[in-house]
């Protein structure tokens, strides 16, 4: 098994020498081919030359800086897609995951394809980071049918075939479980140590909580409609069509039984209803065109096979 342990950073100079050492004991009682990658977001302290000393100094550690701040969720995919092993622990820099939990993460990984996390015991403030947190678990599990208690934990083990083919931008990293079930992944929750930060800042205030309704309108739709968006534009286009045709009803009835006008603003409104009706139905055609260029220009399927016999 080789195994890449993939860790974004921002600004935690204080943090990294510790972490470093705690994963050099565990990565000690892991049989594996192991690789660490540290992805620099940017960092404006001096994170980056600690870093770059622990690239020098040990050939198993790889550095990826960049020029900005771009956020965790891009970080993350900087990690996947420079990273050499068949398996992926993600996991914060901030000294709050244990490393020492990634046995118990890659042992799960012999029956399932996805090991979460899950802070039970969580030791951060309540109202601004635990409330918040527990909504968003909520709203996530509720819409895409993936029941997790802890999606926001970032220790989590991937199997990384189905991380592969996922693009994931904006602060998506935390629906990275919910996309893999979407492709016939098997996930486990695993209980995990959570420990009070120390040193640092929190990056997460509850302004989270508008990015993760807003990010899950666009999982929703990638996990429910993205080989089928007609589905969304055409259905749009016929309620807007049978809303139409019941203005026109109105208009109708109200002319010849109550001497109503036949020009009156409900008029326009039915009309428009009915452009909408159109134009939703053209967007859908489009749509579907687009998609299938997609799937097959990236050779991409969208199924998975499991296995194969006598062919």
């Amino acid at each position: 098994m080789k195994l890449s342990i993939i860790i974004p950073v921002y600004n935690e100079q204080d943090n990294l020498k510790p972490l470093l050492d705690e994963l050099n004991t565990v990565r000690k009682t892991i049989n594996a081919d192991t690789e660490v990658i540290f992805v620099d977001d940017g960092s404006t302290d001096s994170t980056n030359s600690i870093l770059k000393e622990f690239a020098a100094n040990n050939k198993s550690i790889k550095l990826i800086a960049f020029n900005r701040n771009y956020g965790q969720t891009q970080a993350i995919a900087a990690g996947i897609a420079n990273s050499k092993g068949d398996t992926i622990i993600l996991m914060d820099s901030d000294l709050q995951n244990d490393p020492k939990d990634i046995p118990a993460l890659l042992a799960q990984l012999n029956n399932y394809d996805v090991a979460s996390g899950w802070r039970k015991n969580r030791k951060d403030k309540f109202f601004t980071r635990i409330l918040p947190s527990n909504t968003a678990n909520f709203l996530i599990s509720f819409f895409t049918g993936v029941k997790l208690h802890d999606y926001g934990c970032t220790l989590k083990a991937y199997k990384k075939e189905f991380l592969s083919s996922i693009s994931i931008h904006g602060e998506m990293h935390r629906f990275l479980p919910a996309y893999c079930a979407w492709q016939g992944a098997r996930i486990c929750e695993v209980i995990v140590n959570h420990r009070a930060r120390k040193s640092g800042k929190s990056k997460y205030g509850l302004n989270r909580i508008f990015k993760v309704i807003l990010d899950l309108l666009v999982v929703k739709f990638l996990l429910s409609y993205l080989t089928k968006p007609i589905y969304v534009f055409g259905g749009t286009a016929i309620i807007s069509f049978i809303l139409g045709a019941m203005v026109y009803l109105f208009v109708i009835i109200r002319k010849l039984f109550y001497s109503g006008e036949w020009l009156s603003p409900l008029f326009f409104v039915g009309l428009i209803l009915w452009f909408l009706s159109i134009l939703c139905l053209l967007m859908g055609l489009l749509a579907e065109v687009m998609v299938r260029m997609y799937f097959e220009s990236r050779g991409y399927s969208v199924y998975r096979i499991k296995e194969k016999n006598n062919i």
